[in-house]
């Protein structure tokens, strides 16, 4: 296998020796070429044609962005890594607009270094083949076939188990049902599903929307991880600045495809009313609203459910408390009393099964199948009517644009 080849851009010499020694027993990494400038990477870049460009953002003649944006242009092929110093997020932003796959923050370990170098090769390298198949391959790996159905999860506290719920809930579905699952982590600047299923991310929706003119089941499969259980998980960006260029069409750009391909998407959100998160909300046939027994979550989801009435959600919602325990202090019936809602289903308190399976990363409805919480989730698919891939009701579609804009008139 030929070695990932690297290029290192940057004003400092010292810096770019010490770059090549963190590199140095790379096995599969080769450092072809260096420059001292802006103006020279770009010409370096042309001539040499590197994989992997390490960028540094602050450079005489042509600074970091502007030579990223004139290689991305010239060179689709070649991926390019920013590197920056503390307290440049603002430059680490406009730089991943204009093309840069990842960034660095000095001081940086050979591992790190080496790590974030494979995850973007890797990454590009599945990007490249895809652009390279010829349309008809691409129609091809496009089924037509029964719309799925989309499973949101939502709440306006953190700390309800929503992330766990969710990613429960896909692995039961791709067990009990057989149907095709994806989880679409959309919890995007604190997303932990990767961790949950212990899947090493390479690419994300963050580096996927990059590719925006191209968003169809092709490139999104080839950004979409396989877990032992049969589910797929399309992670969360790795940083906030990757996370800042998902705008909502793209995911409802990303959300019609996977609707024609899988039996079941579900999705975890952050706790925000955001506008994605609201374009999510519209685009799902479920939405699953996670509280708990304390005041808090009370009190944030009996608001939730007005303004979710208020958007003509309501029907949607389903209602699940989770941790639930005999010793919270407040019963169910005075819990749904007090959120003028009626409860889907309640997922019992048994944080040790939950902790282990998190520190495990293996999902307690693999791991722990007789314990409750995993017995309560498997009723749960039940409950939700989830118990095979064909038959659920469609609501006519809503006016998207005037729902999210009465939202954000409040």
């Amino acid at each position: 296998m030929n070695p990932i080849t690297v290029m290192i851009a940057d004003d400092i010499a010292n810096t770019r020796e010490d770059i090549k020694r963190l590199l140095y027993f790379e096995d599969d990494m080769e450092v072809i070429c260096e420059a001292g400038d802006g103006e020279e990477a770009v010409a370096m870049a042309k001539e040499m044609r590197p994989d992997i460009i390490l960028m540094d953002i602050n450079m005489p003649r042509l600074d970091g962005i502007g030579a990223t944006e004139a290689i991305s242009l010239e060179l689709p092929e070649t991926a390019i890594i920013i590197v920056s110093i503390q307290g440049e997020q603002e430059y680490l932003r406009k730089a991943m607009a204009a093309g840069a796959r990842e960034f660095l923050v000095k001081p940086f370990s050979a591992s790190e270094l080496a790590e974030t170098i494979r995850k973007v090769h890797d990454t590009h390298q599945k990007r490249s083949v895809y652009l390279q198949m010829p349309p008809k391959e691409k129609d091809a790996s496009t089924p037509r076939r029964q719309q799925g159905r989309i499973i949101t999860f939502f709440s306006t506290k953190g700390g309800t188990g929503k992330t766990t719920l969710a990613t429960n809930l896909a692995v039961c579905l791709s067990q009990e049902t057989k149907g095709k699952v994806v989880l679409v982590d959309l919890d995007l600047t604190a997303g932990d599903a990767a961790v949950l299923l212990n899947i090493n991310v390479k690419g994300t929706v963050g580096d996927l929307v990059q590719e925006q003119d191209t968003i169809d089941f092709g490139l999104i499969d080839s950004f979409s991880v396989p877990h032992l259980s049969g589910t797929k998980l399309l992670p969360a960006p790795t940083s906030p600045e990757q996370a800042e260029l998902i705008q909502p069409e793209h995911v409802e750009q990303i959300l019609r495809v996977l609707k024609d391909n899988y039996d079941y998407i579900v999705i975890d959100t952050a706790p925000v009313y955001s506008e994605i998160n609201l374009s999510v909300l519209e685009s799902s046939d479920q939405v699953v609203l996670v509280l708990t027994q304390e005041l808090p979550s009370l009190r944030q989801t009996t608001t939730a459910l007005k303004i979710l009435d208020t958007l003509n959600y309501a029907p949607r919602v389903r209602i699940v408390l989770n941790q639930h325990s005999s010793e919270a202090g407040i019963k169910t019936a005075d819990l749904e009393k007090s959120i003028n809602g009626n409860l889907s289903a309640i997922i019992p308190d048994d944080r040790k099964t939950v902790r282990s399976a998190i520190n495990k990363g293996l999902p307690f409805v693999m791991s722990q199948t007789g314990s409750r919480v995993a017995l309560s989730v498997r009723e749960m698919v039940s409950t939700l009517g989830l118990a095979s891939p064909e038959g659920m009701p469609q609501e006519e579609g809503l006016p998207r644009k005037t729902l999210i804009s009465k939202f954000f008139s409040f």
